[in-house]
């Protein structure tokens, strides 16, 4: 591979990029290829193999996360990934944390609104035993009373740290105001009332009702091999129920309703921190990499980086050159059946909010209308260099994977993403933006916020 490689440079130093571009097109059949195999019970086992690797990344991706929960349990997924830690029937917690050490890897987890995930990095030749370890922590978990208590505590910290950071302030409650009275609009952590509060049948429940076949994926990447994972799974999470009634499926999630509304919380902040969103397309949706290229346009800026209004993005031109905001992030969030598009802006000027969201429509609104090749095109490249660039190393590619599946039950390639997003048109753009952006937008509003006005009224 490294003699070819070297070969390939040549028509480089020559400017011959089309020789160059040939020589790369005859070298996709040595893409590594997604695997998948279901269970009787319906776990899934899904593997991307790359022989020439010595690591690999191992783990479960869990269809539930804060969603699959409801005001009287909210933050027993996120607790439940604290607990995983402490010990099973069979290891206590200096046992899991010796056997991750004395292999050489890594053990983690996380949760987000949709997805809980346990993973674990190891050796090619540890997988066999990670994937035990991963199978013990998810069915076999002791749940000590002593152990809920002290991470109460735990927990409680976490939160406060959140709690000072501004955007994830921010962003909880653009989904408490976007999905209100919906499962998707609840916090990750919970409220602080409910970490207090859960019970060891609380955290039994969430496992009993959610861990259960059809909802989980077993996924590798790197060092792997298809067939024995599938034997190592049928081993250790074949005994899974399937599901646990029809309340529980995943057919029987209903499509959040997006509610247009504003919130507002004054404080002393001696900014003012804005989020903006309208209701977005779903991971599946033909609109996705036509409202992601949308959003790259719009793109991101920060006067504190030292950017000026010399980049590609017109909104930080007018946003420099006007000093109406410190800073201003573009962002699209999908979920399953459902998503957030908009914009974070942050601002000192606070006499001048009106200007500021009036200038963000006006943008948008011009989206809809007058966007030209030369944008679209840019925000393609950008949009492009950002998604496959993330795919480097056997942990990102499983969290693709596993994220794709749950979400769709098939993987797009890379090379699927690329031609998807080189797809795009100038006329797909101005019909996103007129069909989305047109319509009645959530809006939260934290800081020092005394002149913002309504959003969805602001003339333009």
């Amino acid at each position: 591979m490294s003699r070819m490689l070297a070969n390939l440079r040549k028509p480089l130093l020559n400017t011959n990029n089309g020789v160059y571009r040939r020589a790369l097109a005859s070298m996709t059949n040595l893409s590594p290829t997604l695997r998948k195999t279901i269970l009787p019970n319906g776990f899934t086992v899904a593997t991307e193999e790359n022989p020439a690797s010595q690591t690999a990344t191992v783990g479960v991706w869990i269809d539930a996360g804060s969603r699959a929960e409801n005001v009287q349990n909210n933050g027993s997924a996120h607790f439940l990934e604290h607990m995983a830690f402490k010990g099973t029937r069979t290891r206590s917690q200096r046992d899991l944390e010796l056997q991750i050490e004395n292999m050489g890897g890594h053990l983690n987890a996380y949760t987000s609104r949709e997805q809980t995930v346990y993973y674990a990095k190891a050796f090619k030749y540890d997988v066999p035993q990670a994937v035990e370890i991963l199978s013990d922590i998810l069915q076999n978990s002791r749940l000590d009373l002593g152990a809920i208590e002290r991470e109460r505590d735990v927990i409680l910290r976490e939160q406060e740290e959140v709690e000072k950071q501004m955007e994830e302030v921010v962003f909880d409650h653009l989904h408490a105001t976007a999905f209100q009275n919906e499962s998707l609009g609840l916090t990750i952590l919970g409220p602080k009332e409910n970490i207090q509060s859960l019970t060891r049948d609380d955290l039994s429940n969430y496992i009993k009702t959610n861990y259960t076949g059809e909802r989980m994926i077993l996924v590798g990447a790197g060092g792997v091999d298809h067939d024995a994972l599938v034997r190592l799974a049928e081993d250790h999470f074949g005994r899974l129920p399937t599901v646990l009634d029809a309340s529980t499926s995943k057919s029987a999630m209903k499509k959040p309703v997006f509610t247009g509304a504003q919130f507002t919380l004054r404080d002393k902040t001696p900014q003012a921190h804005i989020a903006v969103a309208v209701e977005g397309a779903s991971w599946t949706s033909p609109d996705y990499f036509p409202l992601l290229v949308t959003q790259s346009i719009i793109g991101s800026w920060d006067r504190s980086l030292g950017a000026t209004g010399h980049v590609d993005s017109r909104l930080s031109a007018i946003m420099h050159n006007n000093q109406l905001a410190n800073s201003f992030m573009s962002f699209n969030t999908s979920y399953k059946d459902t998503g957030l598009w908009g914009i974070y802006l942050v601002s000192e000027n606070k006499d001048r909010i009106n200007d500021l969201l009036q200038s963000t429509k006006r943008e948008w609104a011009r989206l809809s209308s007058s966007v030209t090749e030369n944008e679209v095109e840019r925000a393609k490249q950008q949009l492009k260099a950002g998604l496959l660039l993330g795919l480097d190393g056997s942990t990102p590619i499983a969290e693709d994977i596993g994220r794709q599946l749950l979400t769709s039950g098939a993987r797009m390639s890379p090379k699927e993403v690329e031609e998807a997003v080189s797809s795009v048109s100038v006329n797909d753009v101005c019909r996103v933006a007129s069909e989305y952006l047109s319509k009645n937008a959530a809006v939260v509003g934290i800081g020092a916020i005394d002149e913002l006005p309504d959003f969805n009224r602001i003339q333009i």
